[in-house]
């Protein structure tokens, strides 16, 4: 989340209060409350890694995407996290979402005024 501009524009309030939760103050507050208390009462962790990252860390660490992968994974999981999901497919289904509305204002171009330009983004944070 240091990389979000903070537009707010991709939210509402609701997911707001759930991004000011989603901070590495607060993480690590939640890991160490799960090394101190009974396993019953843990709060299940759960990251998110979206794919514009991965090549970050692969450059970095001078390793490929998939083993930059691999051991982000596993160093989540040696922290506490319970599950690490790769939001890639959620990307692609973005991306193919995308593109259909193009397509169908595009063949709607000459019927509606406004049915171009169409603007699009997809924020990682």
């Amino acid at each position: 989340l240091s990389d979000c501009l903070a537009c707010d524009n991709c939210m509402t309030s609701e997911e707001g209060a759930r991004v000011f939760q989603q901070n590495q103050k607060e993480l690590f507050h939640v890991l160490n409350l799960n090394k101190k208390c009974d396993t019953s009462k843990h709060k299940v962790l759960a990251v998110s890694i979206c794919p514009q990252s991965l090549p970050y860390f692969a450059a970095k660490f001078n390793l490929s995407v998939n083993d930059a992968a691999k051991r982000l994974c596993g160093f989540l999981k040696s922290l506490g996290v319970h599950y690490v999901f790769d939001t890639t497919i959620a990307a692609d289904f973005s991306i193919l979402e995308s593109q259909r509305e193009f397509v169908q204002r595009y063949q709607r171009r000459n019927q509606e005024e406004h049915a171009l330009p169409m603007f699009a983004s997809a924020c990682p944070g």
